[in-house]
């Protein structure tokens, strides 16, 4: 999206973060699971009695916002974003939708979609294609992105990455050429069951479905993947764990949540 768009009364802000983020249960983003504390703020009211509160924004408007927040980062260093979410709530095109607005404001800006990072079909496919707990543990290269993407864009590194590995398509490498980030420049992560790895990332975006929205606009041919992002939900707690959550019931029709 070319320009800027008027802001809404409460812009999505996430204070407090000075270093990578690890994303997972275990690690201090999102929620304080000992003391049961939000440790972000995302943009949405946040009621006395605790519940989660919505606020509804477009989706031009979602987009300028993540991407104030991503530019209000320190120009000096790299930032590595992951947008986290099933196929059906779209974290690609999301990703896809920050680069301009991202250059307009200085970033450099690579994407790199998480598929180009899946394991060979010998490693993925063990138990079959439809295994859904391969699925979760086993599809993901977490060693290869990490080796070739976050792992060089740490302070004092090279910033020299890796844009694609594995060609799931065709089985093979990708044969992609090293890229060189400068110092300040953005990678946009997108992906599934993002969460919950121990990815540094340094700002994680996780699109929320309900499981009846999510099975009705996921393809009959992925419904076996259902039952992984039910595990998702259970074991990572994406909603909670993530920097800023967007419930995407209809991807048309974001909704900002805090907890």
């Amino acid at each position: 999206m070319k320009g800027r768009v008027k802001r809404g009364p409460n812009p999505i802000m996430a204070p407090g973060l000075p270093g990578p983020t690890r994303a997972g249960p275990w690690s201090p983003i999102g929620r304080d699971r000992r003391r049961g504390q939000s440790a972000r703020t995302v943009g949405a009211d946040r009621g006395e009695d605790g519940t989660v509160r919505a606020r509804p924004v477009s989706p031009s408007l979602l987009v300028e916002e993540l991407a104030d927040l991503v530019a209000d980062r320190p120009r000096d260093a790299w930032v590595r974003v992951a947008v986290d979410g099933a196929p059906a709530a779209e974290p690609g095109r999301l990703a896809d939708e920050l680069v301009e607005p991202l250059r307009l404001r200085g970033r450099d800006v690579l994407r790199v979609p998480t598929a180009g990072f899946w394991r060979p079909a010998s490693l993925r496919l063990e138990f079959g294609r439809t295994d859904p707990d391969a699925f979760y543990d086993e599809w993901l290269d977490v060693g290869g992105l990490t080796r070739e993407v976050l792992g060089p864009l740490e302070p004092g590194r090279t910033g020299r990455v890796l844009p694609s590995l594995w060609d799931s398509v065709r089985d093979r490498a990708t044969r992609a050429g090293y890229v060189t980030l400068k110092p300040g420049g953005v990678v946009l992560l997108d992906g599934a069951l993002l969460l919950g790895r121990g990815l540094a990332f340094d700002l994680t975006v996780h699109l929320s479905m309900s499981a009846a929205a999510l099975a009705r606009r996921t393809p009959p041919g992925e419904r076996w993947t259902l039952p992984a992002y039910d595990r998702y939900e259970r074991e990572a707690d994406p909603a909670r764990a993530a920097d800023v959550t967007v419930r995407v019931e209809d991807p048309r029709h974001p909704a900002i949540i805090s907890f």
